[in-house]
C-alpha cells in the first residue's frame, strides 16, 4: 500500500476515492483483505476513510482541542498528516456520553477534508468502564477498529506481582469483548511513577498470552527512551514488537526543573535523545501494520501541547510546529523505507 499522493486534488474524485478506499488492510490489524468500494464518496458520513501505508502518520487530536471538527480536519490535512487519532474521552474532541451523536459528526467532517479517523483514544480500561459499549459500537459502525485503552496505576501499599495477577481477568475480558467486535485495543506506555507499563515487561506479562490483534501495546518511543535511554528501550521493543499494534512518537532531553530535579523535557522531534534511525529500523521488522501517532507535548506548543481548549499562541505558530515535526518524522520514515 502506498501513501496518499499529495497531488490528489488534481486527480479525478472517482479515481482518488477508489484508491483510498482500497487501502483498508492495516485497519484490521493486517488480518483482512481490502474490500473494493469503487464509487463510494470520500465524504461518506457512514464510515471513516481508509488509511494509507503500513505506518500511517497520525496527529494526536489532543493538540487540536481548541479547534472544531472542520478546522481540526483541515489542519491535519494541510500539515501533511495521513490521519487523526481522535480523543473520545473526558474533555476530548468527543465526550464519551455523547459518542453516538458526536463521533459520526466528527468522522463526517474529517472525511470531507480527506482525512481518515484512523483510531480513537479513550478512557476505557475494562468492559465495565463507563460508556465502553457505546464507544466501541459507534466506532465499529464508523469503520474505526483501533483504540487506545487507559493505563493502570499501581497501589503503593501492595507488592507488584499480585497486582499484575489481579489485572489479568479484566484484560482477558476486554480481549474477549474486542474479539466479539473485531476491535484492537492499544495500551499506551508512559514514563514516570506508579503506572503499569512504565517498565514494559510488566505489561508484557499481562498481554503475552492474549491475541495482540485484540489487546496490544501502543509503544511510545519517547517514554520508552526516558525509562531505558541506552539499551533498555531496545530490549523492550524487541520483546514487545510482536504484541504491538500502534506506536507513538515524541522526543525529549534531560533537564533540571525549578526544584533542581532532573526530569525529561519534551522537545521537537529530532532535537532530543530518541534514536530515530534505530527506532524506525526496528519497526521495519514488524509484520503487522500500525498507526504512527505524533505527540507534541513540549513547552514551545503552549496550551496546545497540554490539550487545552483555548490557544495562548498564534494559530499559525502552532500549525508551523506541527508541520515541522511531521516533516521530520516523514524523513526518518522514508529513510527506513517505511513510507
Amino acid at each position: 500500500m502506498m501513501a496518499i499522493d499529495q497531488r490528489r486534488n488534481t486527480r479525478s474524485e472517482d479515481q482518488d476515492s477508489s484508491e483510498l478506499l482500497s487501502r483498508r488492510a492495516w485497519i484490521l490489524g493486517g488480518t483482512a483483505v481490502a474490500t473494493a468500494m469503487a464509487g463510494a464518496s470520500r465524504a461518506d458520513a457512514g464510515v471513516s476513510l481508509p488509511v494509507p501505508g503500513r505506518f500511517p502518520l497520525l496527529l494526536f487530536s489532543k493538540h487540536l482541542h481548541w479547534a472544531d471538527y472542520p478546522l481540526a480536519a483541515s489542519i491535519t490535512r494541510d500539515t501533511g498528516c495521513e490521519g487523526i487519532d481522535l480523543t473520545v474521552r473526558r474533555n476530548g474532541h468527543v465526550e464519551p456520553e455523547r459518542v453516538r451523536q458526536d463521533l459520526p459528526r466528527a468522522v463526517e467532517a474529517f472525511a470531507k477534508a480527506g482525512v481518515p479517523v484512523a483510531m480513537i483514544t479513550t478512557d476505557i480500561q475494562t468492559p465495565d468502564s463507563p460508556h465502553t459499549r457505546d464507544i466501541l459500537e459507534t466506532a465499529k459502525e464508523l469503520g474505526i477498529l483501533h483504540y487506545r485503552w487507559r493505563d493502570f496505576v499501581y497501589k503503593q501499599d501492595s507488592p507488584i506481582p499480585p497486582q499484575i495477577d489481579a489485572l489479568k481477568p479484566g484484560v482477558s475480558a476486554l480481549a474477549k469483548l474486542n474479539d466479539s467486535m473485531g476491535m484492537t485495543a492499544m495500551y499506551h506506555i508512559h514514563s514516570g511513577f506508579h503506572r503499569v507499563g512504565t517498565s514494559v515487561w510488566d505489561l508484557w506479562m499481562l498481554l503475552r498470552d492474549e491475541n495482540p490483534d485484540r489487546v496490544s501495546f501502543n509503544f511510545d518511543i519517547g517514554h520508552a527512551t526516558v525509562e531505558g535511554g541506552y539499551g533498555g528501550w531496545i530490549n523492550a521493543l524487541r520483546l514487545v514488537l510482536p504484541h504491538t499494534r500502534g506506536t507513538a512518537a515524541k522526543d525529549f532531553y534531560w533537564a533540571k526543573n525549578a526544584k533542581g530535579e532532573w526530569r525529561p523535557r519534551w522537545c521537537p522531534v529530532g532535537e532530543g535523545m530518541v534514536d530515530w534511525p534505530r527506532y524506525f529500523s526496528m519497526l521495519k521488522e514488524s509484520k503487522a501494520p500500525m498507526p504512527l501517532q505524533l505527540h507534541l507535548e513540549y513547552e514551545e506548543m503552549g496550551a496546545a501541547g497540554t490539550g487545552q481548549k483555548r490557544l495562548d499562541l498564534p494559530r499559525e505558530k502552532v500549525i508551523s510546529y506541527i508541520r515541522r515535526d511531521v516533516e521530520t518524522l516523514k524523513r526518518h520514515r522514508a529513510a527506513a523505507d517505511l513510507g
